[in-house]
């Protein structure tokens, strides 16, 4: 088979969540563990860190990534889900995995794949740790699928864990409490393993404590030793213990919400250079000024054009959604265009309450089968008093704000991964 042909054999004979939602999912290691000793335990040959949490970690990877670069080390990168390419979510020092080894990866164990039927997300990182083996790269940053404690890349013992904000998000799987979603991911906790906190949040702060002392692991809240400041424009000063340690940082990720997880990259930096790691202040100003470029991340609080400003992100839960909004409240435009689609396992209610009133929507559904309807969105949005039209696509939601839009205005699109994915700019 060439690369679609494997491409179409993965999305139709695996069980894929971003597709078809929780029906998807093997609330277990089993196969996993079955992947990895046919490939030779792959994950026990790299150097890795793992990241977990509801908001933030996608940022943090990269982040890491690009510092980990920036230092000298070839460094490996799995994340998901992916915007345009399957290959994104497999990359060495930025470069996306070849087609070519997605069809030997897959070729040579497809008679295990019929015989134990594992998930698309099983295959996906089991591929991504067999291509860091044969890359040699002298470290992997991982990021946790979904949860922490069953998911797929928790068969990995990493030099450092980093857990992210905490929020609801998923709750249908982690639980509907905050301190539930908490147990879950602290589920990557590992005995003797040091493990940062980015942000700490007094609701769960006790959940992963205890969980830490269990496993006998150190266990850091970053903020408690770093923080951010404003500094002149757009740059920021690191502060360590109340001293400026880097100052002027210019970074290309752009959003406030950043703030949080700036901490936990740091205080990780710190701990792999007790790991006899070099990572030096140059490295992580580098790496914090070239994240895209590094990493060739998308989609983050992404500006695609000025005049008028549009701006896409793929945030889609509470936490999410609330920073989107302040981050949109502190841009100046004359009127604001939202084109918002959402997937149909999310607490849509809840977060359209937090959506702004006087903006005029553009309502999609992306296009996979767990998106929500336009027109379901559409009723839901009215009850909150959000007005506006129902589109075909996410396309043509797009090209009618764009055609609506003054020079001095600003169009947000949004509201899922999968809604951003369809950007035809990205």
């Amino acid at each position: 088979m060439n690369y679609q042909d494997i491409l179409t054999y993965l999305y139709t004979r695996l069980p894929m969540y971003q597709r078809q939602g929780p029906a998807a999912l093997k609330f277990n290691l089993d196969n996993i563990t079955t992947l990895m000793t046919a490939l030779g335990n792959p994950q026990q040959q790299l150097k890795t860190i793992h990241v977990a949490g509801t908001n933030g970690k996608g940022s943090s990877v990269h982040m890491l990534s690009s510092i980990l670069q920036e230092a000298g080390y070839k460094t490996g990168l799995y994340t998901s889900p992916h915007l345009k390419s399957f290959t994104e979510r497999i990359r060495v020092n930025g470069q996306e995995i070849n087609e070519q080894s997605v069809v030997d990866f897959v070729d040579s164990i497809k008679p295990l794949i019929e015989s134990i039927e594992p998930s698309f997300f099983e295959i996906t990182f089991a591929m991504a740790m067999d291509n860091f083996v044969n890359q040699k790269v002298d470290i992997a940053v991982i990021e946790v699928g979904l949860g922490g404690r069953l998911d797929s890349t928790n068969i990995i013992s990493p030099e450092v864990g980093l857990i992210t904000n905490i929020s609801f998000d998923h709750q249908q799987l982690l639980g509907n409490t905050l301190e539930k979603i908490a147990a879950e991911k602290a589920g990557i906790i590992k005995t003797g393993i040091p493990v940062v906190i980015s942000q700490t949040q007094d609701s769960v702060a006790p959940v992963f404590r205890d969980r830490a002392a269990e496993l006998q692991a150190p266990i850091f809240f970053a903020d408690e030793n770093y923080s951010i400041e404003q500094a002149a424009g757009n740059r920021i000063n690191i502060i360590n213990n109340g001293q400026i340690m880097i100052e002027g940082v210019l970074p290309d990720l752009i959003g406030e919400y950043q703030r949080y997880n700036y901490p936990g990259v740091l205080k990780t930096c710190e701990i792999l250079n007790e790991k006899d790691f070099d990572i030096s202040h140059e490295a992580i100003r580098n790496g914090l000024e070239n994240v895209v470029k590094n990493t060739s991340l998308k989609g983050r609080w992404q500006q695609l054009a000025a005049e008028p400003l549009v701006i896409a992100d793929p945030g889609h839960n509470e936490a999410g959604v609330r920073e989107i909004v302040q981050e949109l409240g502190r841009q100046r435009c004359h009127k604001l265009h939202i084109v918002w689609g959402m997937v149909n396992d999310k607490e849509v209610s809840s977060i359209l309450s937090l959506l702004p009133r006087n903006a005029e929507y553009y309502f999609v559904k992306p296009d996979i089968p767990r998106g929500l309807p336009a027109s379901d969105l559409y009723a839901l949005a009215s009850e909150f008093n959000l007005n506006g039209t129902v589109y075909t696509s996410v396309e043509a939601g797009i090209k009618a704000a764009r055609n609506r839009a003054q020079h001095d205005d600003c169009i947000f699109i949004g509201g899922s991964t999968f809604v951003v994915a369809e950007i035809a700019e990205l």
